[in-house]
């Protein structure tokens, strides 16, 4: 006699939940999904989610055959649509979709690793050249992560459009994280804690809420997998490309890229193109689906401090002798105020002004900030503007500070970690040279190199700054006719999209104007709770649905 199914148990949104048991159970499980996930396209999430459900499957069955009803009366032709013709390939391949992410993901593709970045590349290339494309892999010299490439032209398209990702994951300390980074584990919940689900021998459709875990899963191997599977959908439903599509997979962009410009140099013939669409960075809190138009840039500076040669008793030297730790204090107040505003005469000058379109998309954004200080546990913002409005800004972020130990004595050195985000047309030369002459201004020795004794004899306040090379910020107008044909197409795949004038993280998509000339645009899909760049990285499954229908509709309807 077959074993009992398990309970099935579904949270759709925040107020939506339902628990199933037996075949029957699995049954109208599998049609509530689906008339919630009608629903939620439909932007009746808030009608769905009044409904609480929870084992009543009386109540469970008349309404989910109402809803089912009502779809199959009112949309009739819906899934002649190509999205619904998409969507309802995805749901029949969903343990294929997730067992791909799942390989990819365990592959270990991260700097640390030359051989897992080695692998990943290859198997990037052989899916490629399974699925029709000419693919290559575009090396850069040794050492250097190749470039997955591909290309598939279509006959009679008039523009060519470049899918960018990136297949290499941040480091880990395995000391982290739940379980081993490199062994995905399906899980019912966000928390790493939940449950580990064997999804091996579930069937179709899958909880929307489950979440992958393990390192790049989310960043950025998700935006790979949903490309695949777009594809193979789209050749599923006999639908050709509308554009001809290059792919462009990078294995460096966790260590800053710094091979990208010479490799897009050295290539730049073969990356000609209308477009570049960019596959990375996480979606808008509001779960809605996300264009951004640019990427603030990056600086980062690791500050030194210097007191005594040798740690000193805090009680027979405190009060007389320099303390670097309290110095290092000093030093971030010196540079930045507790509203987050920087302490640097003429840092701002540089800054390119929003647009019109740009504050109206801001301004059109829902409202996101009460609901992440309950996630985030945080009381207030460090200013008034909201979330988006305050990522627009240039920013100096404190992210390390390191002195003494647990013995109670005044450290020899102390060590501050900034982390400047830089916007349009701010420089990272122009900043180091503005932050340079604040400290000096404020009575700092600035230093490059480990002070020598005859230094450390006659000067006060030392500091050594080491800068990293950093890379300038990027907006493209977002009224040009490529800018206009992205939302079109995005609005259509999915309903309201969530549009930013600049993601507030940090991509060198400026690389891709300043060399070739061409303008770039960001297709976020991981989740934004996605614990990116951390411990016990995951993947919103319904995150990753969106995408599959996300990218058929711009391999599909992309055109301008």
């Amino acid at each position: 006699m077959p074993a009992p199914l398990a309970p099935l148990s579904l949270r759709y949104g925040k107020g939506l939940s339902i628990t199933s048991s037996g075949a029957t159970g699995h049954l109208f499980y599998g049609m509530f999904v689906r008339a919630a996930e009608w629903l939620r396209l439909h932007g009746l999430v808030e009608t769905a989610q009044r409904f609480r459900l929870a084992g009543d499957m009386a109540m469970l069955k008349e309404i989910v055959l109402s809803i089912v009803c009502g779809i199959a009366c009112m949309t009739a032709n819906a899934d002649d649509s190509l999205i619904g013709q998409v969507r309802q390939w995805r749901m029949e391949y969903e343990p294929v979709v997730v067992r791909q992410l799942s390989d990819f993901t365990a592959i270990p593709s991260i700097a640390a690793d030359a051989s897992g970045l080695g692998t990943m590349a290859n198997r990037l290339k052989t899916e490629l050249s399974q699925r029709g494309f000419k693919a290559q892999l575009l090396q850069g010299g040794q050492g250097v992560p190749a470039i997955v490439y591909g290309e598939l032209n279509t006959p009679g398209a008039r523009r060519t459009v470049v899918f960018y990702a990136h297949y290499d994951g941040q480091p880990v300390d395995r000391a982290e994280w739940e379980t081993d980074p490199f062994a995905p584990v399906l899980r019912s919940e966000a928390s790493p804690k939940a449950p580990a689900l064997d999804w091996s021998h579930l069937r179709p459709p899958f909880n929307p809420e489950w979440r992958l875990f393990g390192r790049a899963v989310s960043d950025d191997k998700s935006s790979i997998v949903a490309f695949l599977q777009a594809f193979d959908a789209l050749k599923a439903v006999g639908r050709a490309p509308s554009v001809n599509v290059r792919v462009f997979w990078e294995g460096e962009e966790e260590r800053g890229s710094p091979h990208l410009a010479d490799l897009l140099r050295q290539n730049r013939s073969l990356l000609a193109a209308d477009l570049w669409l960019i596959g990375d960075g996480p979606m808008h809190q509001s779960r809605r689906r996300t264009l951004y138009f640019g990427a603030r840039g990056s600086l980062d500076l690791k500050a030194t401090i210097y007191g005594p040669l040798r740690p000193l008793h805090s009680g027979h030297y405190g009060n007389w002798a320099p303390n670097p730790a309290y110095q290092a204090a000093e030093l971030v107040m010196d540079l930045r105020a507790p509203d987050g505003s920087i302490r640097i005469p003429g840092f701002d000058r540089d800054v390119r002004p929003l647009t019109t379109a740009e504050r109206a998309a801001i301004a059109a954004l829902p409202s996101v900030e009460p609901s992440l200080k309950r996630e985030f546990g945080i009381a207030r913002g460090e200013s008034d503007d909201g979330l988006t409005a305050s990522t627009m800004r240039p920013a100096l972020n404190v992210v390390d500070l390191k002195a003494g130990g647990p013995a109670r004595a005044i450290p020899a050195t102390a060590e501050v970690g900034l982390d400047f985000r830089l916007v349009p047309d701010q420089t990272p030369e122009h900043v180091r040279e503005l932050v340079e002459k604040r400290l000096q201004d404020l009575g700092w020795t600035v230093l490059h190199a480990e002070p020598d004794e005859p230094t450390r004899s006659t000067r006060s306040k030392l500091l050594r700054l080491d800068w990293s090379d950093g890379y300038p910020g990027y907006r493209v107008d977002m009224t040009n006719p490529a800018s206009r044909a992205v939302l079109a197409t995005a609005e259509r795949a999915g309903g309201p999209v969530a549009v930013l004038p600049m993601m507030g993280g940090s991509v060198p998509i400026y690389l891709f104007t300043k060399i070739l000339d061409v303008p770039a645009i960001g297709l976020a899909i991981a989740n934004h709770d996605n614990n990116q760049h951390a411990a016990n990285e995951n993947a919103r499954l319904q995150n990753l649905w969106d995408g599959i229908e996300t990218y058929a509709a711009m391999l599909a309807e992309l055109n301008w």
